[in-house]
């Protein structure tokens, strides 16, 4: 267990970014949270990967503690961000871990900052639109404050309203994000092209299919062909699918954080 959580605000690229920060060594690792999220959701998860490293959790945009600005929301000024609060924290370069929402944004700063960024771990998040299971896009294309009475029911907003310093801001977040969810994206040659080693984690019952983390994995040259008898790996970056987890439990599970420590410290 981590003895002591620092908290700030960091002023990046306009916005007053929240941040937690536990643990202490080794690269820096910051871990970003998916949408409608805050540093909360992700339990006890910090915790234990700031068993062996400094860990520094964020809130973006019009996320928990953090204002939201007149900007709508994207991921490429979502990684822009990231990067931004590294330098503002004086981290130097850092390891990225985005769940969701946050694993595009996290995806984005590794292709945009590659010197700035280590190591990348994408969790629950594809790299085109299309990558979502249709079910999930029909949802995504909903999403907006219409939809608020049915949210204020979640155990989300239940979070939001805990810490954000406007609770009329949810309306406009719903929005946003909708705006973002909708938004076409296709990232492939980005992805093929990058030179930041990562790893892809999903589970067997996510939101995207195994299919579409196989097809990330092959961007990045692995699983195309054998490793060989002497064990040199094709390729940096690596693949994990974690049985039994879907979209809405992955960010808390403690094979996630077993699977993300040994690829950061390998």
């Amino acid at each position: 267990m981590t003895d002591r959580v620092l908290a700030g605000m960091a002023h990046v690229n306009g916005v007053e970014m929240y941040w937690e920060r536990r643990g202490g060594g080794g690269a820096p690792l910051v871990v970003v949270h998916g949408g409608f999220g805050v540093t909360g959701m992700f339990g006890g998860l910090l915790d234990r990967l700031a068993e062996h490293r400094t860990v520094v959790a964020v809130e973006l945009q019009g996320h928990g503690h953090t204002p939201d600005i007149d900007r709508p929301f994207a991921y490429e000024t979502f990684g822009d961000d990231l990067v931004a609060l590294a330098g503002a924290l004086d981290l130097g370069p850092i390891d990225l871990l985005g769940y969701s929402l946050g694993g595009g944004a996290a995806l984005r700063a590794a292709i945009q900052h590659p010197n700035a960024v280590r190591r990348l771990v994408v969790v629950s998040a594809p790299f085109r639109r299309a990558g979502w299971f249709p079910d999930v896009l029909a949802g995504m294309d909903q999403m907006s404050d219409a939809g608020f009475l049915h949210m204020k029911d979640t155990p989300m907003y239940a979070a939001y309203a805990a810490v954000a310093p406007d609770l009329a801001g949810f309306g406009a977040l719903m929005n946003k994000t909708g705006e973002l969810l909708r938004r076409p994206y296709d990232w492939t040659e980005d992805v093929s092209a990058m030179t930041v080693p990562s790893m892809l984690v999903v589970g067997d019952c996510d939101s995207i299919p195994p299919s579409h983390a196989a097809e990330f994995y092959a961007l990045r040259g692995g699983g195309l062909r054998d490793a060989g008898w002497d064990g040199t790996l094709p390729t940096g970056s690596r693949l994990a699918i974690l049985p039994g987890r879907t979209h809405y439990d992955i960010f808390q599970a403690p094979e996630l954080a077993d699977v993300a420590d040994a690829f950061l410290t390998a």
